[in-house]
């Protein structure tokens, strides 16, 4: 017998009992982004290496340790499956010149892949769903933007999330934090871990993001960016409070939020729970003004962020929000296997109104090729585990009349109806959930 073959370690298969739940939070994403003007962009799951090491930075956990990465064997190239959304966002909108007409409000969602070790909301193939505003340099859409998330977060019910917010400033001021920020860690160099020594001089920003306990304090007294940064930095990061103090949205300054790209400068943020312990980031991002020139592209504007599903759906269950569903409208139970020819249109007619309707169907063939449907008493018990609100029912008696008998499987007090098989558009109705 041949060996089993299971699913790669991390990548999880999303089954019908936990799918709903998912494309729950799919609409509510649609809806809120597209009640802000944001439309749909699709991009390539496997995109050449190049646009990663160049768009995240050499010395980043993703490039350095995490992304999945392979030669094609046809032709040599070098591609990796996406670890992240946003460069490839920004690749497709340079390539189709998306930008020629104005900014561009667009979201995405689907798989993303990092090798790491799997944890609880932690996966090598885990799904994001993310926006992105490109070609707006006001602090105004910065703000829109951390809006929206929070408005996903109400319409699931979701508490105690905390906005942490930083700001990165540009570039110039980034280069006067960060020589203080080396001659303060240099003083501490006998606490510095193996990945803080390596980064001191390539990238010590990252070290700010540390969760060596023995580095923390360290950390806690190491330069501020926010006392390095100029007066129009300054200004960008207030106008964003500002508009969140005036929508009562609470907020936490947070001056070791880096977030874990080199891409991003001005505003950065991020939600938080403490109720998934320590994969407590649900949703991630910022302003990636220089991202465009890094990939070789005309400088352009641009801020997003990016939620986990996976650590969505976490909290959603973690905090009981997950509503009770009725997950169809009726279940047809049919003993008579001759039924289906007559009942099959009406089935289609109920569906044409909007009614979800699952069809009992044979399980098994019987001896001299008859069809098994099973028992009436099994199917009640189905039709009961559909979560369906009525029971459409074909028996021996129905079908010599031509009729169905309505069941309501949530009232035991309602009575049970004979009703025309033929007239079903004038008793349909009552199907409704």
């Amino acid at each position: 017998m041949s060996e089993k073959i299971t699913a790669v370690k991390g990548m999880n298969d999303i089954l019908p009992a936990d799918s709903a739940e998912w494309e729950r939070l799919e609409s509510l994403f649609r809806t809120i982004l597209g009640q802000h003007g944001y439309r749909n962009l699709r991009t390539p799951i496997v995109e050449p290496t190049g646009l990663f090491v160049r768009g995240l930075g050499e010395v980043t956990d993703i490039v350095e340790k995490e992304m999945y990465s392979f030669e094609d064997k046809l032709n040599g190239e070098h591609l990796t499956l996406r670890p992240e959304a946003t460069a490839g966002v920004v690749r497709a909108v340079t390539e189709h010149n998306l930008l020629y007409e104005g900014g561009q409000r667009l979201y995405y969602s689907g798989p993303m892949f990092r090798h790491e070790r799997p944890q609880r909301g932690r996966y090598r193939q885990f799904h994001q769903m993310g926006a992105e505003a490109l070609g707006f340099p006001g602090a105004e859409i910065d703000a829109e933007l951390i809006l929206m998330a929070h408005r996903l977060w109400q319409a699931l019910g979701l508490e105690g999330i905390e906005l942490q917010l930083n700001s990165l400033g540009q570039p110039e001021e980034r280069q006067r934090h960060r020589e203080a920020l080396i001659a303060h860690l240099s003083q501490h160099q006998d606490l510095l871990d193996e990945d803080a020594r390596r980064r001191l001089h390539s990238n010590p920003l990252r070290i700010l993001d540390t969760k060596n306990p023995a580095l923390q304090a360290v950390v806690e007294s190491a330069p501020k960016l926010l006392d390095y940064l100029g007066p129009e930095s300054l200004a960008h990061f207030e106008t964003v409070k500002a508009i969140l103090d005036a929508h009562g949205l609470a907020y936490r300054i947070n001056p070791r939020l880096v977030r874990g790209m080199d891409y991003y400068n001005l505003t950065v943020f991020e939600f938080v729970t403490q109720q998934l312990g320590s994969q407590g980031t649900i949703c991630g991002g910022g302003r990636y003004d220089h991202l465009f020139t890094q990939l070789g592209a005309k400088p352009a504007p641009a801020v997003g962020w990016a939620m986990g599903v996976e650590r969505v759906l976490e909290l959603v269950k973690e905090q009981n929000k997950r509503p009770s569903h009725t997950r169809c409208d009726a279940y047809v139970i049919v003993t008579e296997p001759q039924a289906y020819a007559q009942l099959m249109p009406v089935l289609t007619g109920l569906r044409d109104m909007g009614l979800s309707v699952v069809m009992h169907a044979a399980a098994q063939s019987g001896a001299a090729g008859q069809v098994a449907l099973g028992s009436m008493k099994s199917q009640f018990k189905k039709a009961d585990a559909s979560g369906a609100t009525y029971a459409l029912i074909v028996g021996p008696d129905e079908w010599q009349k031509g009729e169905l008998s309505l069941k309501n499987l949530r009232d035991p007090s309602a009575t049970q109806q004979q009703v025309a098989m033929q007239d079903w558009a004038t008793w349909a109705s009552h199907l409704k959930s």
